[in-house]
C-alpha cells in the first residue's frame, strides 16, 4: 500500500520550504521562477515578490540587473559566499596563532598590555607607552589551543548567519567595534601590567548582535540566551583566568551596534548604522585616553 496516514512524515513535507533557507516554511513563491521564498528573501516587484537570484540577474524585470539589487535585512548586498569574511577572520586568527607557536617571543609584542614598568615609573611599553596597536593585535592573538578552538568555533557558528544578515561591510564593522570595545574596557579596568589576549571581546559582540537579530526576526531566542548565559557563567567563574572586562565590553558594544544595524529606518539606514559605530568608537577612544592619562 502506498497510501500514508494523516499526520505522517509525507504530510509534514507538504508545506513549502524556502529554497535558500531549507529550515523555514513559507507560503510565498517567486513570481518569476515560482520557487518558495521566505520573508527574508522576498524582494518587492511590480507584481508580487521575486527571489534574490531573479532580481540579481534581471530575469523578466525589464530593468538592468543592478537596478534593484536584493538587500539583507540590514541593507547590505547579498553575496554568493555569505561566509567569506568569517573565513578570512578565522584565517587571520589561525595565522597569528601559528606564528606565536613558532616564535613565542612575538606574544609579548602583540598582547594587550596597559603599562610597563608599573608606577611610579613612566611606562615605556604597553598602550600607555604609546603602543596603541595592541588594542587591535590582541583581538587576533591566542596562545592555548583550547582558547582558539572555542573562539573560532563560536566565530564560525555566529559569524556566518550574521554576515549573511548584515552584509560584509556592516558585519566587519560590528566585529571590529566590538573587539575594540572589549580591549578598551579591559585596558580601563584591568591591572595595567596584566596581559590580555583573544578574540572573545569580538565574539561576545557577535553574541549580542545575534540576540538582537533573532529578536528582530521573531525567532526562538532560548538557544542563544542559554548559550550566552553559559558563557557568562564561565566568564565570572573563579579559576578560569578570563578577562570579564573584554567580554562585557564586547557584549555591550555588540548589542548597541547590532540594534542600530537591524532597526535603522530605511531612509537613514547608513547614517544611523555607521553613525552608531562611530559613536561607540568615540567612547572607546575617550576611555583609552582617560586611562592613558591616568597611567602616564
Amino acid at each position: 500500500m502506498d497510501d500514508q496516514a494523516a499526520g505522517s512524515p509525507q504530510d509534514a513535507h507538504s508545506v513549502p520550504m524556502c529554497y535558500r533557507h531549507p529550515d523555514r516554511e513559507t507560503g510565498i513563491r517567486c513570481t518569476r521562477c515560482e520557487r518558495p521564498i521566505c520573508p527574508e528573501c522576498m524582494v518587492n516587484a511590480s507584481v508580487g515578490f521575486q527571489c534574490p537570484e531573479c532580481v540579481r540577474t534581471g530575469s523578466g524585470t525589464g530593468h538592468a540587473p543592478t537596478a534593484a539589487m536584493p538587500r539583507t535585512i540590514a541593507g547590505g548586498a547579498i553575496t554568493s559566499d555569505p561566509r567569506l569574511l568569517t573565513k578570512i577572520l578565522i584565517g587571520i586568527n589561525l595565522a597569528v596563532f601559528i606564528a606565536v607557536q613558532v616564535r613565542e617571543s612575538i606574544l609579548t609584542d602583540i598582547v594587550l598590555l596597559g603599562a610597563w614598568p608599573p608606577a611610579p615609573f613612566t611606562p615605556t611599553q604597553g598602550v600607555a607607552g604609546g603602543e596603541w596597536y595592541r588594542m587591535v593585535t590582541s583581538m587576533f592573538t591566542h596562545q592555548e589551543i583550547w582558547h582558539i578552538a572555542f573562539n573560532m568555533l563560536s566565530l564560525w557558528w555566529l559569524g556566518g548567519p550574521l554576515e549573511a544578515a548584515l552584509g560584509r561591510a556592516r558585519y566587519l564593522a560590528l566585529y571590529l567595534v566590538s573587539g575594540l570595545a572589549g580591549s578598551a574596557l579591559a585596558y580601563l579596568l584591568a591591572s595595567p601590567n596584566t596581559a590580555t589576549l583573544g578574540a572573545s571581546g569580538a565574539i561576545f559582540g557577535l553574541f549580542g548582535a545575534m540576540a538582537v537579530l533573532m529578536r528582530r526576526l521573531n525567532y526562538d531566542m532560548r538557544p542563544i540566551i542559554a548559550l550566552l548565559v553559559i558563557n557568562l557563567i564561565f566568564t565570572f567563574s573563579p579559576g578560569f583566568n578570563i578577562s570579564w572586562q573584554a567580554h562585557i565590553g564586547g557584549l555591550v558594544a555588540g548589542v548597541v551596534v547590532g540594534y542600530a544595524m537591524v532597526h535603522a529606518p530605511r531612509a537613514r539606514r547608513a547614517l544611523v548604522q555607521y553613525g552608531t559605530c562611530a559613536l561607540v568608537l568615540g567612547v572607546v577612544v575617550l576611555l583609552t585616553l582617560l586611562r592613558t592619562a591616568q597611567l602616564s
